[in-house]
């Protein structure tokens, strides 16, 4: 079998992988699991670039997105659950959903931060207000790249890769859901 067709393969059970969690619920058991991973993920994101810190420290808010999977041929989608906190305090869940149209193929699995500058940021978020275009305001983890980033209407947002291989040029957004604790 070539490359071509093990890539499409994969690209299209990322999507069908993608489509099932979105329609999976929130289950209370997987809480502890999901502690666990937004730790690891603020550590992965704090080691590649230890300027992110100031982030933590100054934010009102921040939701932790340990995995998103996006998968696409034309059509593309991503889906991903995350811990949302309040001044360093977990207060829920969140859903991302991601929907972009152009050209794109492939499949890929990626973290994101949002930060949220002030109170009216994070509750513009938890009411379900915040959509935007990760490819248009997403800041890409490497060493020092917090340096220069900052809040853009109250929330600023970082993505690292954590592995797969997608080709893209597309738009689209993220819509986002909470649920409180």
């Amino acid at each position: 079998m070539n490359s071509h067709r093990i890539a499409h393969r994969l690209s299209l059970l990322l999507a069908l992988a993608i489509l099932t969690a979105s329609c999976s619920g929130w289950d209370p058991q997987d809480s502890a699991a999901m502690t666990e991973e937004v730790s690891q993920t603020i550590s992965r994101f704090t080691g590649r670039d230890p300027g992110l810190q100031r982030f933590f420290d100054q934010a009102y808010g921040y939701t932790v997105f340990p995995t998103v999977g996006k998968g696409a041929i034309g059509v593309g989608g991503a889906y991903g659950k995350g811990q949302v906190f309040e001044q360093d305090r977990p207060i829920g869940t969140s859903k991302l959903v991601q929907i972009t149209v152009g050209f794109q193929w492939g499949g890929q699995a990626y973290s994101e931060l949002i930060f949220f500058e002030n109170k009216a940021a994070l509750d513009r978020f938890k009411s379900g207000d915040l959509e935007f275009s990760a490819q248009a305001s997403a800041v890409a983890i490497t060493l020092g790249a917090s340096a220069t980033a900052d809040y853009e209407n109250g929330v600023a947002v970082f993505t690292m890769t954590k592995g797969g291989l997608m080709y893209e040029a597309s738009i689209g957004g993220q819509s986002f859901s909470f649920e409180a604790y």
